[in-house]
């Protein structure tokens, strides 16, 4: 057995290196013991120390982000975040990736991802709402790119259509830097009252610890490490790989729930990275005490497995939960009734130990300490990136000789183009608004409702990080405003290369510095998050993509506002105007397949002011309908706003060079429809606003300028092109 190996053999043999702690980090364990770790110990801080679980690299940079507001619950440190919404309720939310396993087992990484996620937040006791995504892929001209879109696609709708929930929005980008890499972020949105509001604690000396779920097996063994590193495919890691099965997980979530509304319930957590090891280290961390396992009590798949096996397996559907003394059989019936296994395997003792017991003996004896507030810490060494726009003097300016053929060609992008194929593989759920970029689901129970959206702008972090995490930032919320909704708060995964790399470990730095100064000025703080590490493969590092998850509330149902335009001879207005804005833009790659340049620059104060004057316009019934300029510019925004319409066209009129206003991404801007009746008082209102046409009952996009037509084109025809251009999805 592994756990026999005598420990002075592990130092001599080097053994701990392959579980992923260096060589100082071995030597800082053995000072916190005062003796050399056994086998399992080894394993156990391995895991606690990985990247995945410990931050070791990335907390430095976190303690940045803004994590308070008046009406935050539960920020980070939790399961997920916690907002309050009035009347007693709470919009529970968190995005996670499942990067590394995705590229290897791209079904399975992408379903257990989902699975992993809402555990998070139902073990904050929330009723789990709905699902969104944020990925990233290569470029489609692979074979090999195209089978991971596809089986991530369907690993997705897999698992949540197998816990019946909606997967309500999707943000999709593709470049050749996430080539063998692809990026997988899935997020879950959920609900609960502030009374049943869980925390995963262990608390209470006496109290009793409660293992509910499958049985443990020998899948998803150092997933947690795995997840640390790079991807290589010489190496075997389909053992790091766990499977899942959402049927027992929709047992498991009914009965948690039940659970978490009784009083007898400590605390709650997901046997996530690292299983057993991390939920139950974790929850005896934050409460300050200690715990004590008995792993002959913990029900197994295989007879032979042993404690390594047990403490660092990451078998899905499994739940650790610290319940009152002499209150054991009252949840285990309760986890029985919903058909799901549940057993006691240990207590929370006063002595702020980890102990593992296995066939009467002690095989693991640690700090509680020390696999969380004394794990390593790095400051890393940053470097500016030679690539950056802070270098480039002069953007490249796109020469565009046909105006409608280019437009087309930007439709038929990946990133752009329709994602309705994707509903071929999830349900329809008749609780969802169909609002494509924003997912809208109501809150039946206090008659309001939640917009919820992701963003990603890899390429412009690619160019400059600082900026480019602004932009993440504040186009959410731009999003949210032109859905209605009032901005929340906002979940972070934060996905990147090796960090050891000083010009990584710049993109993260920077990166985040905008994050943070975007959520402060916008007042959407941080409220749960996700870091992913060493995403490269073949030596070669994706481009920096920390992607912003955002959730919005409606006060009233009655602002909801439609990206598509309402109603002929509504007046079509521009907030903002549009400048030379090329770098990382969809026309720069259209164009020239390259991303160079100076990025958009961003003033959050003007940005603020005008997502504030939009979102009074709304509320006063001025605004048919909205939508943010992001990528592609104003020609894109434009398109998917007649094409999502009911049979209506548009007439166009510009004033300066049609290039500049049709596809710049310069930012903070919108478009907007508002009727006869209200384009005085609009005006008056949002001072920002130019008038560019109006709404026509002629199915045809047509944009002038100054009586030349640059573009005339059905909406029938353009809409065909937008929906159609994934026909490799047909292959």
């Amino acid at each position: 057995m592994r756990y026999t190996i005598e420990p002075e053999r592990i130092e001599q043999q080097k053994m701990y290196r392959n579980m992923g702690l260096s060589d100082g980090e071995y030597e800082r364990i053995k000072h916190i013991l005062n003796r050399r770790p056994n086998y399992l110990e080894t394993g156990i801080f391995s895991v606690m120390w990985s990247e995945h679980c410990s931050y070791k690299t990335s907390k430095p940079l976190l303690k940045q982000l803004p994590t308070e507001g008046s009406y935050v619950l539960e920020g980070p440190g939790e399961g997920a975040g916690a907002v309050d919404i009035g009347d007693g309720y709470a919009v529970v939310f968190k995005i996670e990736s499942h990067n590394s396993p995705s590229a290897i087992e791209p079904f399975e990484g992408a379903a257990t991802g989902v699975g992993g996620i809402v555990r998070d937040v139902f073990s904050m006791g929330a009723k789990p709402l709905a699902l969104l995504n944020a990925l990233c892929f290569g470029e489609l001209t692979s074979k090999k790119n195209r089978y991971l879109l596809k089986e991530v696609i369907r690993g997705l709708a897999h698992y949540g259509d197998g816990l019946n929930l909606p997967m309500v929005s999707s943000n999709t980008v593709f470049d050749r830097s996430y080539d063998e890499n692809p990026i997988v972020n899935a997020m879950c949105v959920g609900i609960t009252t502030h009374k049943n509001l869980q925390r995963g604690i262990a608390a209470g000396v006496g109290n009793t610890i409660i293992y509910a779920g499958r049985d443990t097996g020998m899948d998803g063994i150092h997933g947690a490490t795995f997840s640390s590193d790079e991807v290589d495919e010489k190496k075997e890691h389909t053992s790091a790989i766990a499977k899942g099965n959402p049927a027992v997980q929709k047992k498991l979530v009914d009965a948690c729930l039940e659970v978490a509304q009784s009083n007898v319930l400590i605390g709650m957590q997901d046997m996530g990275a690292a299983g057993l090891t991390s939920s139950a280290s974790e929850m005896a961390s934050k409460a300050n005490t200690g715990v004590e396992l008995n792993l002959n009590l913990v029900p197994t798949c295989h007879s032979l497995m042993n404690a390594y096996d047990i403490m660092l397996s990451e078998t899905q559907e499994r739940m650790l939960l610290v319940v009152k003394k002499g209150y054991e059989q009252e949840v285990i019936q309760t986890f029985k009734k919903h058909h799901v296994n549940a057993c006691k395997i240990g207590e929370v003792i006063g002595e702020k130990m980890f102990r593992i017991k296995h066939h009467d003996q002690v095989v693991a004896n640690v700090p509680v300490a020390a696999l969380d507030d004394e794990a390593p810490v790095y400051h890393m060494p940053a470097k500016r990136q030679i690539h950056s726009s802070i270098h480039v003097k002069k953007d490249t300016f796109p020469k565009i000789d046909h105006y409608t053929h280019t437009l087309k060609k930007l439709m038929q992008q990946p990133s752009i183009a329709s994602e309705h194929w994707m509903k071929d593989y999830f349900k329809y759920h008749s609780d969802v608004f169909k609002q494509p970029s924003v997912g809208i689901m109501k809150i039946e129970e206090i008659n309001k409702a939640l917009a919820m959206t992701t963003v990603c702008q890899s390429r412009y972090v690619y160019l400059n990080p600082k900026i480019g995490g602004k932009i993440a930032v504040a186009e959410a919320a731009r999003k949210l405003i032109c859905a209605g909704a009032r901005p929340l708060a906002l979940t972070d995964g934060l996905n990147f290369g090796n960090p050891i790399d000083p010009e990584i470990f710049w993109q993260m730095k920077q990166s985040v510095k905008g994050i943070a100064e975007a959520s402060r000025v916008l007042q959407t703080p941080v409220i749960s998050g996700n870091v992913s590490l060493y995403n490269q493969s073949k030596n070669r590092a994706i481009y920096p993509t920390p992607i912003i998850g955002m959730v919005g509330l409606y006060d009233s149902k009655e602002h909801i506002i439609p990206e598509a335009f309402q109603q002929p001879g509504d007046v079509i207005y521009v907030i903002g105007t549009a400048q030379e804005d090329f770098g990382g833009s969809e026309i720069q790659k259209l164009l020239e397949g390259t991303c160079e340049g100076n990025v958009p620059t961003i003033d959050l104060k003007v940005e603020k002011k005008r997502q504030n004057d939009l979102r009074r316009a709304i509320d006063r019934g001025f605004i048919q309908s909205a939508y943010p300029i992001a990528s592609g510019g104003l020609a894109a925004s434009l398109t998917n706003s007649v094409c999502k319409s009911n049979s209506l066209g548009a007439t166009i009129s510009l004033q300066d060079h049609m290039t500049v206003e049709l596809f710049s991404e310069t930012q903070s801007r919108m478009i907007v429809s508002v009727s006869l009746k209200n384009i005085k008082a609009f005006e008056q209102l949002v001072a920002d606003a130019y008038k560019i046409g109006e709404v026509t009952k002629d199915p045809t996009l047509k944009i002038c300028k100054n009586d030349i037509t640059y573009i005339h084109e059905n909406v029938c025809e353009l809409k065909n092109i937008w929906k159609e251009a994934h026909t490799w999805t047909k292959v």
